[in-house]
């Protein structure tokens, strides 16, 4: 998701775009991808050191999906392809004792609808990770890798239309692994908790970035 131009540059590193210098930020949003984090890629590997600069000057950094287990593997942990499978629709998520007194989690339900479309999972945690958000399918739904860095398995961006519009291209798909379009369909609704992450992040940042 993009601010206006005025607040916000969008980098495609995949691209090849040049990522800016870091002192020139406020913070980085590290959003989805197609791409998987396990693939050897070079703009996987610069983006990885970019953010470990951005974490050593102590940026606030929040991942999304791929940005979120680029984090973690980046930090130490380890990235790999989910046991069960694919986490695909609205589901929900239910906080941790550590999201308690988190800056973004805090004044969360503690139990609440977020929309999900990922194949690869953390499956090790890097040293230091806290736990603020799973469910019985996904052990590391969210986690505070550091003080001003989150990671979210889910997608706080997506409404429920892009939802469905992610599932529905890629009905096919869903049906040969065994799924059932019809109820994942049936089952999206609109997830405004998760989507109120995005504004708390902007002002965990514009408060830290004015001090």
């Amino acid at each position: 998701m993009c601010l206006p131009e005025a607040q916000s540059l969008c980098v495609s590193v995949f691209e090849g775009e040049p990522l800016p210098d870091i002192t020139s930020l406020s913070s980085i949003v590290v959003t989805g991808s197609p791409a998987m984090v396990t693939q050897d890629l070079h703009w996987i590997r610069q983006s990885q050191e970019y953010l470990l600069e951005a974490i050593e000057a102590e940026l606030p950094v929040l991942g999304i999906c791929f940005g979120h287990q680029l984090l973690a593997h980046a930090l130490g942990g380890k990235v790999d392809w989910h046991p069960a499978g694919r986490e695909i629709g609205t589901t929900n998520v239910r906080l941790t004792r550590d999201a308690e007194d988190d800056e973004l989690f805090a004044d969360l339900l503690k139990d609440f609808p977020v929309h999900t479309t990922h194949m690869q999972t953390v499956t090790k945690l890097p040293a230091g990770a806290r736990l603020l958000a799973s469910n019985q399918f996904e052990a590391h739904h969210a986690l505070r890798f550091r003080e001003r860095v989150w990671g979210v398995q889910f997608h706080p961006e997506f409404d429920a239309s892009i939802m469905r519009g992610y599932i529905e291209a890629r009905s096919e798909q869903l049906e040969a692994e065994g799924l059932s379009v019809n109820e994942i369909l049936s089952a999206v609704e609109s997830t405004p908790q998760a989507a109120g992450l995005l504004k708390k992040f902007a002002e965990y940042s514009r408060l830290i970035n004015s001090v």
